[in-house]
């Protein structure tokens, strides 16, 4: 988003009935200005003059135009609309590595019908709401291919637990344990809060509140990170998997007429076993000839899978069988190494880092003895069943030094990263090959 965010920052006190936080004996009160350090994590009292981050300033220009030369592996970034993508290669990214198609269903013509799919109880009624989401779709998948005219974009097919889009489990049963107490207003609020849900009137949350509830139910799980989502969404609902992939090539001939230059790459992720690949893989190629069939025009793509499960790394010589391109989904995949929550994780981070059991956060820099590890055994058993498998990464860890370096000794063919991180992995790739050069040139081993 090219807005920076400093978390975990244990010395501030919020009181919010106060509207206003303490720091170390200063107060800021509601309206304060402050002002962030997005690399130190610094929090500043007041407000400093800025810079909007520009890929024409001649200087940088000129710096890049130095490194750039030294670089042999790619830098794609992560971008799921239109606007990032532009933005991604005004910095110089050379694709897409990671477009997230969930982020396309929260605008605000969308969520209704996605949401209205999700409450469905039969095929009939999902495939009537996807009906609709997919023009919505495909139109955001055009402006994308335009924006990489020439350049490969790859498409992560429908990621998160479905329960994601809906409320949150306890702030229903507050509303229906205080909807008869509520006044007018509060209830006019609430029609207005839940009217993707099908509520229409005042009348209608007593009976539609306590149905939204039972679905809700049935869709909490204690651990979503590990529950129904990825692949095996697409394998319980292959109606999703289907209107996604008519959305990307639908959008890819209608580009592709106009003169763009497209190049799909469709991603299923969570996968952790041949099968379930050969099943969203078999989905995805029959949709694409049912829509070369009907325009008349056929486009180049792959199919392919992110590695975020230690299994899939394991046996991933099985599973390139089926897929034609890895990209590494690295913070799943620490998550499932370390078995770690990446949204907990700070709660023993401070300790383990104080104490020596970490010497670095592995969110941030990719653990190369153990994580690492696992992207190197499943690219080298990869490319033992597929000579040429495309390998990538898309995690946090693309645009982080320590990490893209790693990656270009792995052999990885590009990292992904932020739209805003794109510039110094384009440089930490440049050094990881420039060092290669003078460690040979030189005579010399690391």
């Amino acid at each position: 988003m090219g807005k920076c965010c400093v978390a975990g920052a244990g010395d501030i006190d919020v009181n919010e009935k106060a509207r206003e936080m303490r720091v170390k004996g200063q107060v800021f009160r509601e309206g304060d200005w402050i002002s962030l350090d997005g690399t130190t994590g610094r929090v500043i009292k007041g407000k400093l003059n800025t810079l909007d981050p520009s890929p024409d300033d001649p200087e940088l220009q000129k710096f890049m135009n130095w490194a750039d030369p030294y670089r042999k592996m790619k830098v794609r970034a992560n971008a799921d609309i239109p606007r990032d993508a532009v933005q991604a290669r005004a910095f110089g990214a050379e694709g897409i590595g990671l477009c997230r198609t969930e982020h396309m269903f929260f605008g605000e013509k969308k969520i209704g019908h996605m949401r209205t799919m999700i409450l469905a109880d039969n095929e009939k009624d999902r495939r009537t709401a996807l009906k609709k989401l997919l023009p919505l779709q495909r139109e955001d998948f055009a402006g994308v291919f335009k924006a990489m005219d020439g350049l490969p974009v790859t498409i992560r097919t429908l990621d998160p637990p479905l329960h994601e889009f809906l409320p949150r489990r306890e702030d229903l049963m507050v509303d229906i344990a205080l909807l008869s107490s509520y006044s007018a207003k509060q209830k006019k609020e609430l029609v207005a809060k839940y009217k993707d849900y099908g509520v229409k009137g005042a009348g209608d949350l007593k009976k539609a509140l306590p149905v939204l509830l039972s679905r809700v139910e049935q869709l909490h799980e204690f651990n979503p990170m590990l529950g129904h989502r990825g692949c095996r969404l697409g394998i319980t609902y292959p109606e999703i998997t289907e209107m996604q992939a008519r959305a990307i090539f639908e959008a890819a001939v209608d580009c592709t007429k106009k003169g763009i230059k497209v190049l799909p790459e469709v991603m299923i992720p969570l996968v952790a076993t041949l099968k379930e690949m050969a099943n969203q893989g078999a989905i995805v190629r029959r949709v694409a000839d049912e829509v070369f069939k009907e325009k008349g025009m056929k486009v180049e793509y792959m199919v392919g899978t992110m590695i975020e499960l230690p299994r899939a790394a394991l046996v991933a010589d099985e599973i390139a069988k089926e897929a034609e391109f890895f990209s590494f989904g690295t913070n799943d995949l620490t998550q499932t190494t370390f078995g770690f929550s990446r949204d907990d994780v700070n709660k023993v981070l401070p300790t383990y880092l104080s104490e020596g059991i970490l010497k670095q956060d592995p969110f941030a820099a990719l653990d190369q003895e153990g994580v690492g590890q696992l992207v190197k055994l499943a690219t080298e058993r990869g490319r033992k069943t597929r000579s040429n498998l495309k390998v990538g990464i898309c995690g946090e860890h693309g645009g982080e030094p320590s990490s893209v370096e790693f990656c270009y000794r792995t052999g990885l063919n590009y990292v992904s990263c932020s739209p805003f991180r794109v510039l110094t992995a384009r440089l930490a790739a440049a050094q990881a090959a420039a060092d290669e050069t003078l460690n040979v040139e030189g005579g010399r081993t690391k």
